[in-house]
């Protein structure tokens, strides 16, 4: 029985590879065939992705879209939609619109939906998201998640709260219909931004209670939350509940959280002391940003403007930090692991990565004019993948010092504010100055919050849930 099964198997494995050869062979006869009319791309195109050879489709697809005459025919879709999947739409974000629009793949259109959002035209972007979302495609989670966010940005938030809340709902149908471990990840992510898209059009909306409530429908088990214990202190920040928003902060500075950099934690932190009348702890907390910062900041500052856009350098950076290498620049070394931490860049560059495996299959085939064309197309394609992971990086690193610099103006603000505040308190003659740190009466919480003794345990799955107990120095 056991020769049996192995026989079995061996038969199964081999009848796989020869479908695949099948497929490469087909594909090979297609191109010699038929090398100068496009009208056979896509065809070249599906017998490659048959083969798994998704990267080396590329060229053919693009270079379908940009010379093809209308492509609105659903067999082509398909394959274009089947690619995309694969490769990410990253490749494809690079075309024009005028190629982008003659096909009716719904990854195509959720594309062109992306650059019209952040063109700004969300009208289009709405039109565009909308025929993704009305196929019931696996990227309609997605559409209805960027058809919030222009809501949001259009300030019209009930409307921003019931397409999250359509958005929870498709992404949770989609996640039961695949068992594709990156595409779970994908809408998992998707449906926990759309959760807290609903307590994030609340705050906009000035709703703190409401959006206090529904941050907590979040699990801690999400890849998003962490990213969230922030909004969350600031919305405690607005209901006045400074000891909860220092609490919140506090989750920081857990070792858990240590490929998280957000410099705007440390300005909230001082804020939150300024608002307490606590102006030694604000002090404390300026003082401390400048010196770790400032030095470390003009560092990488310098090393932006040297480097400019070789974006080659930029996916070195990066792949070095994926593999755990550090600097002597801290700041550099945090920006880094939070970009690289990010899920964007951990689907391009595991795409990338497996596309390597590709060129080893191309590299045992024997020398042909399809051979020869394969490896300059995937070359190109691999380049431009890389570039792309490189500029991702580049544009994370100057994101993050755009935070750097207004954080250094909010430390410069609050420092000032600190000083004007307490000068006007020593004339403040009936102020009230509490030596004592802290005290359980200062705890506020409602009926989902409870209140822990620590008496010798810790519960891992409470962080995020700290409260501070100081009381306010103010008058």
């Amino acid at each position: 029985m056991k020769r049996i099964l192995v026989t079995a198997a061996f038969l199964s494995t081999a009848l796989m590879s020869v479908a695949v050869d099948a497929s490469l062979s087909k594909a090979k006869d297609l191109f010699e065939k038929n090398r100068r009319s496009v009208k056979y791309y896509p065809s070249i195109a599906k017998e490659l992705a048959n083969d798994g050879l998704y990267f080396s489709a590329i060229p053919f697809v693009k270079e379908y879209m940009m010379r093809g005459q209308s492509i609105k025919n659903k067999s082509i879709d398909i394959v274009i939609d089947s690619i995309i999947t694969e490769v990410g739409g990253k490749q494809f974000e690079t075309l024009p619109k005028s190629a982008l629009n003659k096909s009716n793949a719904p990854s195509v259109r959720y594309i062109l939906a992306k650059k019209y959002f952040r063109a700004g035209k969300y009208t289009r972007a709405l039109s565009e998201a909308r025929k993704v979302y009305s196929a019931d495609h696996p990227s309609k989670p997605f559409a209805l998640f960027m058809e919030g966010s222009i809501y949001s940005l259009q300030k019209k938030y009930k409307s921003a709260v019931l397409t999250y809340k359509k958005c929870i709902d498709a992404a949770e149908d989609h996640i039961g219909d695949t068992n594709d471990e990156d595409r779970l990840r994908q809408l998992k992510i998707t449906r926990d931004y759309c959760i807290v898209g609903i307590p994030r059009a609340e705050f906009a909306a000035g709703k703190f209670k409401a959006a206090h409530s529904h941050y907590m429908d979040l699990s801690k088990s999400s890849h998003v939350w962490p990213e969230i214990i922030f909004e969350e202190a600031w919305t405690s920040f607005y209901l006045k509940d400074y000891n909860r928003t220092l609490g919140k902060l506090v989750t920081y500075k857990a070792p858990l959280f240590a490929y998280l950099f957000n410099p705007e934690i440390e300005i909230l932190r001082a804020l939150t002391f300024m608002e307490m009348c606590l102006w030694s702890d604000a002090k404390v907390v300026v003082n401390d940003f400048y010196s770790k910062y400032s030095r470390q900041a003009t560092s990488i500052r310098n090393e932006l403007d040297r480097v400019g856009k070789n974006f080659k350098y930029y996916y070195k950076i990066g792949k070095a930090r994926v593999e755990g290498a550090s600097s002597s620049n801290q700041l550099k070394d945090s920006i880094l692991k939070a970009v690289v931490g990010d899920s964007a860049f951990g689907e391009m560059y595991q795409a990338f990565q497996q596309s390597r495996a590709e060129l080893e299959k191309l590299n045992k085939m024997r020398k042909s004019s399809f051979k020869r064309s394969l490896a300059i197309g995937l070359r190109d394609t691999l380049i431009h993948q890389r570039n792309l992971i490189g500029a991702y990086v580049r544009r994370g690193m100057l994101d993050y010092m755009k935070k750097m610099d207004r954080a250094f103006e909010g430390m410069s603000y609050i420092k000032l504010e600190v000083l004007a505040r307490r000068k006007a308190a020593i004339y403040d003659l009936d102020v009230s100055i509490n030596q004592k740190r802290g005290d359980i009466n200062n705890l506020q919480r409602t009926d989902k919050q409870y209140f822990w003794t620590f008496n010798g345990e810790f519960w891992a799955d409470e962080l995020g849930d700290y409260v501070f107990s100081l009381k306010s120095n103010c008058k």
